[in-house]
């Protein structure tokens, strides 16, 4: 009886993490996702998740033709206006400047980006399917990942230049070189692509066994992350540490650039100087703003009721309009892009009634 009640006792001073750990140790590792499985309630079985259902927009039955039709406008104009964007700075020699060099990386990098979550969307909408394989939504995970983590450095390098451009314009040319373009540039996708290449690798790594149905348009990090049934401490910790290094530093930059651009547009004696200066950094500056904005209120605030029901629509924003606005905001309020564009058309008209 006195060893009975002392193993009841000892029985009962074992807490799941106690139990959790003695089976680890005497078990094999193929047992331990069904443990987190326990831990967090998240699946019953041991079934593999080889699919997700996006939810996307399920609560606007009687307008998911009026989204397709709407989407698809956004991505013909989008694509257009950002390969056309590409083809200008790359034809027309006036347009061979450090400026509109990091407007055609933008331009590229913004028509990977809508096709990486469109295309899929307007399947949805037209179709009904909304489900997406495993391997297909780490894919657009990848992506997506990889091209915002850009961005954010692009957008740095392009404020830098304009900061050169207005602040130090005497020594400009020789600052910003060509080299030193190529290496900003390339700086921005290289890091892009380390950035999500270890947050990847660290998601192939979760076990997902259920439940599959991610209530978003895309396979966004966090609506993914809360579907894993693994222990998920390491790469919230890594993915905080990356998506503060970044962002941070390149949001900070762009800041500081446009302070110091600011401070020198107002001391401008005259008021045409400082239109004209202002100019050639508002398009960008409008950029950004709408650019960090949304990426802010969809990651930063707090996940109350109403963000999080509006969490979608400011997504649309950063990942549907964005991609859309750069060209109509760099095309509309650049005079250098509207001269090679009417180049290009009267070369275009020319040879047209040549033909006739």
């Amino acid at each position: 009886m006195e060893h009975e009640s002392k193993s009841s006792r000892m029985a009962a001073s074992l807490n799941f993490e106690d139990v959790r750990r003695l089976i680890i140790h005497n078990f094999p590792r193929h047992f331990v996702p069904m443990l987190y499985c326990m831990e967090k309630r998240k699946c019953e079985n041991q079934t593999l998740i080889t699919e997700f259902n996006l939810l996307d927009f399920r609560n606007l039955h009687g307008l998911q033709i009026l989204l397709f039709l709407l989407f698809l406008v956004i991505y013909i104009v989008t694509m257009a206006g950002n390969i056309l964007i590409v083809a200008l700075v790359v034809a027309d020699q006036h347009l061979h400047t450090p400026m509109y060099f990091f407007l055609g990386n933008l331009s590229c990098l913004e028509t990977c980006y809508t096709s990486t979550i469109l295309p899929r969307m307007l399947a949805s909408l037209l179709t009904g399917d909304r489900t997406i394989s495993f391997s297909g939504c780490i894919i657009q995970l990848y992506s997506f990942g990889f091209l915002v983590v850009t961005e954010c450095f692009l957008l740095a390098a392009m404020s830098y230049d304009r900061y050169l451009a207005i602040c130090k314009p005497l020594h400009y040319s020789a600052l910003m070189n060509g080299r030193f373009c190529l290496q900003l540039a390339a700086g921005s996708w290289v890091s892009g692509f380390l950035a999500i290449t270890i947050i990847i690798f660290l998601m192939l790594q979760l076990t997902f066994c259920g439940p599959n149905e991610i209530d978003h348009f895309f396979c966004d990090f966090i609506p993914l992350l809360k579907l894993s049934c693994s222990d998920t401490q390491l790469i919230s910790m890594v993915s905080l540490f990356l998506s503060f290094f970044d962002t941070f530093p390149p949001f900070l930059l762009t800041v500081a650039s446009y302070i110091y651009i600011i401070t020198s547009i107002l001391r401008i004696p005259s008021t045409t100087g400082r239109q004209k200066a202002f100019s050639t950094c508002s398009s960008h500056l409008i950029v950004v703003t709408v650019f960090y904005g949304t990426l802010v209120i969809v990651y930063m605030l707090p996940k109350n009721n109403t963000l999080r029901d509006l969490n979608k629509v400011f997504s649309v924003f950063y990942t549907v309009l964005t991609p859309l606005l750069n060209p109509l905001i760099y095309s509309l309020r650049n005079k250098h892009v509207n001269m090679a564009l009417r180049k290009v058309l009267s070369k275009f008209a020319g040879s047209s009634s040549q033909q006739v």
